[in-house]
């Protein structure tokens, strides 16, 4: 009976750290994937910004330095690493977009293309699945930082070889802007 109960208990505490290992894997695999879907993302808006850029072009031939802006934050946004590189290099590439489509807005001609009508709307589908794309990645880098941190799991992280990872975050400088408000 007393040797039931032995085998029962480590059984038990067998189940316990194979559950919580397993768990903080699957954490870290979800993390691994959102960020593969950030990734993906970010190459489809990516590989969209060429033929925005010479639809534009095709009209607006004296907007050099804003072609340029977008070519450069491309470049970066396609050689960046790390997260941090890559949200920088998002924010720069969204900025010269910016720039790029309000450039568009002085040429009624380009504005009723049909290719640019097309390309911009595939652009701000991707925009949002890019930013469906950094949410979903967050929630799941919030999940496996709080198990990382919290017990009973945070005892198992160094075993399974898992530690906290870095939230993905775009620093739009147009959004500190504060607005001027004017009562006149």
């Amino acid at each position: 009976m007393e040797l039931i109960i032995t085998l029962a208990a480590v059984a038990l505490i067998a189940v316990f750290f194979i559950s919580q290992y397993n768990r903080l894997i699957t954490l870290n695999i979800t993390v691994d994937e959102a960020w593969a879907q950030i990734e993906v993302q970010l190459k489809r808006r990516a590989d969209l910004i060429p033929n925005l850029v010479e639809t534009v072009k095709g009209y607006a031939k004296h907007e050099q330095s804003t072609f340029d802006a977008v070519v450069t934050a491309r470049a970066k946004a396609t050689t960046a690493s790390t997260v941090a590189d890559t949200a920088a290099a998002d924010g720069m590439l969204t900025q010269a977009l910016r720039g790029l489509l309000a450039v568009a807005e002085a040429y009624p001609d380009l504005k009723a293309s049909a290719n640019f009508i097309s390309l911009q709307e595939e652009l701000a589908t991707t925009e949002n699945k890019v930013a469906f794309s950094r949410q979903f990645y967050n929630d799941n880098v919030r999940n496996l930082n709080t198990a990382v941190k919290t017990i009973p799991s945070s005892f198992f992280t160094g075993i399974a070889k898992v530690s906290e990872r870095e939230f993905y975050e775009v620093e739009d400088p147009q959004d500190r802007n504060v607005p001027n408000v004017s009562f006149n």
